[in-house]
């Protein structure tokens, strides 16, 4: 029975109780230290577990009083608000009990960069750009451009962006994919509608605990910054393209003046980059990831089409049609997208846990 699945989650949280109170674990800190994260990420479980338990005992004490002719209404009433509880207690719980995804907490390098449709797909870059930013501002993270290149007609052929706070990596990670907009650009003249597309990459920051590169792993070239002016552009070898050579990744940044600064930028990409490579497998493993996961980058294997004659966004993994196009894109609302993924992701995980 589900209720059965419960029991050992509120057993082990008691147990932790106990063991943080004892004098023993109170003189080592490390265990101390594991076992507080241990209680805290099963807190939120405990407590809907126990809620579920106490609604599924007050289901069964009211269901005895429905041939009493006294308390029969009052139970029959009782009833039918303890028994939604139940399932909506139950739905909360069977996502409670899905594995975490280890990267759920972590911030993100975001990069979006230009593809098909040439100088129109440099400036739906740069809409794409201020569209997650208006998105982070409303969910209090912070953005720091890491590294751009601009478009001859403005806008960005490419660009990187570290998003910092809670829980990003959680609710962007389903952006990764090549986003498609069809609009009129401000260059047509004869009010025709193109189509071109941009490709958006989600990936984890990681500490250097988590990936070893060895120095003999990587290749450093260093050449002149290239861009619109301004000291050391195209005067010093200030800009650093690292190369890792067993997988052949490879992050060039120049947005600093000193290579210094480059390289350390670009150390911490390629880092979470070859991560995420070697993570890549454990990710496709999981069937609703799989099913949500990023494609090649061409036009053809778009994860979501921008359609501004119609105000409309569709995601085409999951069917999911808004007409609220301007808002998105000018307000940051991403989360009418966003959500509808999440809910799809979960619900795969959960028939696929049998829960």
């Amino acid at each position: 029975m589900f209720q059965e699945k419960l029991r050992p989650f509120i057993e082990r949280y008691e147990e932790i109780n106990a063991l943080l109170s004892s004098p023993e674990i109170a003189a080592d800190v490390r265990r101390m230290t594991e076992l507080s994260k241990e209680q805290s990420s099963l807190a939120p479980l405990v407590e809907k577990a126990r809620e579920y338990l106490k609604t599924l005992d007050a289901i069964a004490e009211n269901k005895e009083l429905l041939a009493d002719e006294e308390l029969g209404d009052l139970a029959r009433e009782e009833l039918s608000d303890l028994e939604p509880r139940l399932e909506r207690l139950e739905e909360e719980i069977k996502i409670l009990l899905l594995p975490k995804d280890p990267n759920d907490e972590k911030n993100i390098y975001l990069e979006l960069r230009a593809g098909t449709g040439g100088d129109e797909s440099a400036l739906f870059v740069e809409d794409m750009f201020r569209m997650y930013l208006r998105f982070a501002e409303r969910q209090g993270w912070k953005v720091e451009i890491v590294s751009s290149s601009e478009g001859g007609a403005g806008g960005y052929k490419e660009l990187i962006a570290l998003v910092r706070g809670e829980k990003v990596y959680s609710k962007l990670k389903y952006e990764a994919g090549t986003h498609r907009v069809q609009r009129v650009p401000a260059t047509e003249t004869q009010g025709r509608i193109h189509t071109s597309a941009i490709t958006v990459a989600v990936i984890p920051e990681v500490e250097d605990v988590e990936v070893e590169i060895k120095p003999n792993e990587i290749r450093m070239d260093v050449f002149r910054s290239s861009g619109c002016g301004g000291q050391s552009v195209n005067t010093t070898d200030s800009a650093v393209r690292l190369t890792h050579i067993p997988t052949g990744i490879t992050v060039a940044i120049q947005d600093e003046k000193s290579q210094h600064k480059n390289r350390e930028k670009a150390m911490k990409i390629l880092k979470a980059r070859v991560h995420e490579a070697m993570m890549r497998e454990q990710l496709e493993s999981t069937s609703a990831q799989r099913k949500l996961q990023v494609g090649t980058g061409d036009r053809s294997e778009k994860i979501r089409t921008y359609n501004y004659p119609q105000n409309r966004i569709t995601d085409h993994r999951i069917g999911l049609t808004v007409y609220a196009l301007e808002d998105v894109m000018q307000n940051g609302t991403l989360e009418q997208i966003i959500d509808p993924l999440i809910a799809h992701a979960q619900a795969e995980a959960i028939k696929e846990a049998g829960l």
